[in-house]
């Protein structure tokens, strides 16, 4: 970006992500724009504004894709011959020169896509969380744009990794910046080794002047975040690819083990399940008494009443239509699609859905200020 560009700020300024967006914007002045502080008119906002660039986090993409799926999956007739012969035109330009561009497809069909953020983006930027290549893609081709993945902390503050702009590979993170110096550490017990071929694999640790000193009065929490050289633990697991590049595969830390010894990462389920358009938020629980894992969904409002009105189920009243067996049905079958889709194990797949007509919230101390759900609260 540069000076006299604009972009929205909406994330909450306890993310140390949005920190540093506002650092970065005012050092080569950018233009902000506040949203007005409704979410849902966050397309209204960026329709006024119309920002150059557009910093998000997977939740609100995985949002975006949904919503544009469901749009094309009603088109027929002419419409959708012309709409799939679109979206195959483009992913093949993607996959082969890495071109997001097409002057008549655009023009003719992804136009009203692009205008949903004012029509101005260029670039977009994902953080926070892992996002799935389907949908960095799908959001390239319907956006017309590049999207750069990075990596950073709170600890790290918010710096790490960035995505070069040409590269055509999606699905990683891109390489370490000059702030800190990276490495890896052995996860025997997950069977994750920087030995591994063709990739080098473990917990990624860091060390640098951007990494924090400790936690606020909490020094054994502190002293469990570093190891013994001093090299902070993110608790992210990755493999590196030949050019320097990381991509997040699992996580040490927030995982569970079932009763068969297997390890969950129930972070990489929920990113999956939140693709479900059914699904505003998941939380995937388990313990080692157990021999599967559940799922706590909360539904998306505006899904689940259309849902009910196409089979005409009453749907004035949320919370019993929460309660509604055949809902839970449809979320099941979709989870399972996703599931399928995503080639996630036996074990990885949720037993049992409690549909939860009460959403994860700052207010009741279900997630944090910056979104990321408090397992033991939640659960």
């Amino acid at each position: 970006m540069v000076a006299g560009e604009a972009l929205i700020s909406y994330l909450p300024y306890t993310h140390s992500y949005e920190q540093a967006i506002f650092t970065f914007s005012l050092s080569v002045g950018v233009r902000i724009g506040y949203y007005q502080g409704n979410p849902l008119k966050l397309v209204e906002d960026c329709s006024v504004l119309k920002p150059h660039a557009f910093f998000s986090v997977p939740r609100l993409y995985n949002k975006i894709y949904s919503v544009l799926k469901q749009r094309f999956s009603g088109v027929t007739g002419c419409k959708k011959w012309l709409l799939d012969r679109g979206l195959n035109s483009k992913i093949n330009a993607l996959s082969v020169n890495g071109e997001v561009h097409s002057y008549w497809y655009d023009k003719l069909l992804f136009g009203k896509a692009a205008a949903m953020l004012g029509g101005n983006v260029r670039t977009m930027y994902t953080g926070s969380a892992p996002i799935d290549k389907q949908v960095i893609d799908f959001l390239k081709i319907c956006f017309s744009c590049t999207i750069q993945e990075g990596y950073g902390l709170t600890e790290s503050s918010a710096s790490g990794t960035i995505m070069d702009p040409t590269d055509m590979v999606t699905g990683h993170v891109g390489g370490p910046g000059e702030v800190a110096k990276f490495r890896l550490k052995d996860l025997p017990d997950m069977n994750y080794m920087s030995t591994d071929k063709p990739y080098p694999r473990g917990e990624l640790v860091m060390k640098g002047p951007v990494i924090f000193k400790g936690y606020f009065q909490s020094p054994e929490k502190t002293a469990d975040a570093f190891d013994a050289e001093g090299w902070f633990l993110t608790g992210d697991v990755v493999q590196i690819y030949p050019n320097g590049s990381i991509k997040i595969i699992d996580r040490s830390k927030n995982i569970f083990k079932l009763s068969q010894g297997e390890y969950i990462a129930p972070e990489k389920i929920e990113n999956i399940m939140g693709l479900s358009p059914f699904i505003a938020q998941a939380l995937i629980y388990g313990d080692s008494l157990k021999n599967s894992c559940v799922a706590v969904v909360v539904p998306e409002p505006s899904v689940v009443t259309q849902w009910a009105q196409e089979r005409e189920i009453d749907s004035t009243n949320f919370e019993t239509l929460c309660a509604n067996a055949d809902l839970k049905k449809a979320i099941i079958a979709d989870m399972l699609r996703l599931a399928t889709e995503n080639k996630l194990s036996s074990l990885e797949k949720p037993k049992d859905v409690h549909v939860s007509a009460v959403p994860f919230t700052v207010e009741n101390g279900t997630v944090t200020p910056t979104m990321k759900i408090k397992r033991q609260q939640a659960s």
